[in-house]
């Protein structure tokens, strides 16, 4: 039988919207993605998933991914949107995007956020989540500046790299209802889906 392919949201395109939260254009990823910038604000929602913030904190470039398991297996002809899902893939392509665009790596610094218990599973997906972000940077060299991880409430979080700022709002259920149905059918595809400065809170 063969298997599924990544969810259709896996492949798309980052794509640019106005977002009322920061009132400014801004740039939405969604699980699997990165992107990294000099400019404009970056955005994504959270449940069990893990975002990391890295931005060079003299040059202003930074970049966030969206990343859903700790750590897949090395398969060289899966496509890049099936790889950045698991986050030792995400990581790497995020730092090396970052010191393509004229980061260094001695000045880069890191901001975690997500890894909720959003789904009533066994696994706790989120946890292994924000262990492995937190150990990834230890392991690099790369100073976490800040951290907002776990607990049982989904996130949006807007992240501005020039600045090293980021907002960070808590969300229920009726706030963002696709990110739990999202998580939900991730969870039960998991076994067939192959690889491929401060905190505001508002």
């Amino acid at each position: 039988m063969k298997r599924p392919g990544p969810p259709a949201w896996a492949e798309a395109p980052v794509r640019r919207y106005l977002d009322p939260d920061c009132g400014c254009i801004a740039t939405k990823l969604l699980p699997g993605q990165f992107h990294v910038t000099g400019g404009e604000a970056l955005v994504t929602v959270l449940g069990s998933c893990v975002a990391a913030c890295i931005r060079d904190r003299v040059t202003g470039v930074g970049g966030m991914n969206h990343f859903m398991l700790p750590v897949g297996a090395d398969r060289p002809d899966a496509p890049p949107s099936a790889a950045t899902r698991y986050g030792n893939h995400a990581m790497e392509r995020l730092i090396n995007e970052i010191l393509r665009l004229g980061g260094r790596r001695a000045n880069l610094e890191a901001k975690v956020f997500g890894g909720a218990r959003v789904l009533a599973i066994k696994s706790d997906i989120g946890r292994r989540n924000g262990d492995f972000v937190q150990a990834y940077l230890h392991l690099e060299g790369l100073p976490l500046v800040a951290r907002d991880l776990g607990g049982i409430h989904p996130r949006k979080v807007i992240f501005f790299p020039k600045e090293g700022l980021v907002r960070v709002r808590r969300l229920t259920a009726g706030q963002e209802p696709g990110i739990f149905a999202q998580e939900r059918d991730y969870s039960q595809n998991l076994a067939t889906q192959p690889v491929g400065g401060p905190i505001e809170i508002f």
